[in-house]
């Protein structure tokens, strides 16, 4: 039986739906079988960033009982995706996700939620539905305050974030730090991704972005996640990597603690 991780965030333009692809295509490079979940039900755009533009088949239909939802599923090279319409006419239930969602889990290791950046009945299905759940964030107030009403939400519903995406960090002294942020959440840093244009260019060849810069710093650091998530140990390439190992970061850290009490 696999498991769904929800990615979430109650801001747009925090990258959210481009981790996502980006995160499926490394759990899949350590052979699991992967599925996307476009539940972004009011705006999608999961499919328009692996170039599935006008799907006849798609997560709306299977929520209003028109299609099954091994007809909604498209077939990558890499993973699956069920993407959502676009431009839909359709009044859905979206608390019923959970449910449309459960028997895939038969086929897939991982399946992974891309959610609605609001605050909304559809982030809640996303929540519902996620045995585990990652918040996307970057190091600013505004985007700190809806990563708050994020964690907020998921406790008043009794679920545990089991950590946060640190996204587009130029390492500069105006940013919240890692500290600043877990120490005002109170949840786990998992990762920390610099800012990288090669993912706006990655975007352009609807690629993810660790096929088309596999050896960048937020390449290394989304297959790094990947791996902790999965309980795989990422075997680093690069000598940066093996001497960070030796002076690891707070998120490096988490990363390890994760590791040993999911997997140990």
């Amino acid at each position: 039986m696999g498991d769904s991780i929800g990615i979430m965030s109650l801001k747009g333009g925090v990258g959210k739906t481009t981790l996502v692809s980006s995160l499926g295509s490394a759990i899949s490079d350590f052979n699991r079988r992967v599925l996307l979940v476009d539940a972004n039900f009011s705006a999608p755009n999961l499919g328009l960033h692996l170039n599935i533009v006008d799907p006849e088949v798609t997560l709306h239909h299977v929520m209003t009982d028109v299609a099954h939802i091994k007809d909604s599923i498209h077939n990558l090279d890499k993973f699956d995706v069920i993407p959502s319409s676009i431009f839909h006419k359709m009044n859905i239930s979206p608390l019923k996700l959970k449910d449309k969602i459960k028997n895939t889990k038969k086929r897939y290791d991982y399946i992974l939620i891309d959610s609605s950046p609001a605050l909304n009945e559809e982030t809640l299905a996303a929540m519902l539905a996620s045995d585990k759940i990652l918040i996307v964030t970057t190091p600013d107030h505004p985007t700190m305050s809806t990563t708050l009403k994020a964690i907020k939400l998921a406790n008043q519903r009794g679920t545990e974030i089991d950590g946060l995406i640190i996204n587009k960090v130029h390492n500069k002294n105006f940013e919240l730090s890692t500290d600043d942020i877990e120490d005002t959440t109170g949840v786990p840093v998992m990762a920390v991704i610099p800012h990288d244009v090669n993912m706006l260019r990655a975007l352009s060849e609807f690629t993810p972005s660790t096929d088309y810069k596999p050896k960048s710093e937020g390449s290394v650091e989304i297959k790094k996640l990947a791996a902790t998530l999965i309980g795989e140990k990422y075997k680093p390439k690069r000598f940066k990597d093996i001497f960070s190992k030796i002076t690891p970061k707070r998120h490096e850290i988490n990363r390890e603690i994760y590791y040993h009490n999911v997997f140990k």
